[in-house]
């Protein structure tokens, strides 16, 4: 007689830790960068850094300003002088050291600080493996970290702008109009999108090199190249390959003035700057380009001076700014290729 079997007792089984991953898990890693970049001393030096080169040029010119406004009072856009005019302008709109200019050359500062160690920072400290391991897509990584960057240095623009609007409201006098304040607000804009530009070539450096010591030299280097001497660099380029004869016509030095033109603009310095100057002073009729014919040129001789309205302005630039919409999206898509190609060793 067989004894019957003992039933097997099923193993019990092994409960499984549900985590989801989260639907917008680059909202996570860009709130980790804001705190990250707001607590930090870097954050308070380019904010002083930014702050000098707004201020100054308005302290240096203030007593001007003043005086100017006092003088064409009920004239239009005064408020708006006081971001393009210089310490030694003699005319109300003439260009010379003015806050937009200085803030078109330390802004990009703001770009490349922010973001020459965003990864390789985290390589070399070993945290980037660990980071990866998360319940996040890969690719929120680098989006979290653009996002959280340019929302710091968003608030940094805004703030050092109201301060100035505020410095010139109180000390001077000048009261903007609602005009005044939607270009203003433009302008600002502009400014986080050009300094968007420097930030995503950071970001790609910081990907491309593993030393962090190494992309931020590069990321100094390439704003001397392109801002500081880039259209120095232009013209050297250009009178170096293409010599014009002395004793040549006006079309031979016309279509040299145009190819001089158009690659002066493919540099992000040259578009922000036409950008600034036409949305900061209504009376800019054109960005400062070469006309295309000798008859365009005595045609805008014979224009009558008069101010443009917004969207007219905007029709001008609105090139410019989809040109520099399109170089920050080119350089972040190079980062973002780069980085989710990688392989990340412990």
């Amino acid at each position: 007689m067989t004894e019957a079997s003992a039933p097997v007792a099923e193993p019990a089984s092994v409960p499984v830790l549900d985590r989801p991953i989260p639907p917008r898990g680059w909202v996570v890693i860009g709130r980790k960068e804001i705190g990250d970049h707001v607590s930090s001393a870097r954050f308070v030096v380019l904010l002083i850094v930014l702050g000098l080169a707004a201020g100054i040029p308005l302290y240096l010119a203030a007593e001007q300003i003043r005086n100017l406004a006092s003088q064409v009072s009920g004239a239009q856009a005064v408020f708006l002088a006081m971001w393009v005019i210089g310490a030694q302008d003699s005319s109300i709109f003439q260009l010379n050291v003015t806050i937009q200019s200085f803030v078109g050359l330390a802004a990009p500062l703001l770009g490349i600080a922010f973001a020459f160690d965003a990864v390789n920072g985290e390589r070399s400290q070993g945290t980037l493996p660990r980071l990866i391991s998360q319940p996040i897509y890969r690719d929120d990584i680098i989006n979290g970290k653009f996002a959280g960057a340019l929302a710091v240095i968003s608030l940094v623009l805004v703030s050092v702008m109201i301060f100035i609007a505020g410095f010139g409201m109180i000390r001077l006098g000048i009261v903007p109009s609602l005009g005044e304040v939607i270009r203003l607000g433009l302008w600002v804009v502009v400014t986080i999108v050009y300094v968007g530009v420097w930030l995503a070539l950071g970001l790609l450096l910081s990907v491309a090199v593993r030393r962090a010591a190494t992309s931020a030299l590069m990321g100094l280097g390439s704003w001397l190249l392109l801002v500081v001497f880039g259209k120095f660099i232009v013209n050297l380029f250009i009178a170096f390959f293409i010599r014009v004869p002395a004793n040549g016509t006006a079309q031979e030095q016309l279509q040299v003035a145009q190819l001089q033109d158009f690659v002066t603009r493919l540099l992000p310095t040259t578009l922000y700057t036409e950008a600034s100057i036409v949305l900061l002073n209504p009376r800019a009729t054109s960005t400062g380009g070469t006309l295309g014919t000798l008859g365009q040129y005595d045609q805008a001789q014979q224009q009558i001076p008069s101010l443009l309205s917004l969207d007219q302005s905007l029709l001008l630039v609105w090139p410019h700014i989809v040109a520099l919409v399109a170089i920050m999206a080119v350089l972040f898509a190079a980062a973002y290729i780069r980085f989710m190609r990688q392989e990340v060793r412990a």
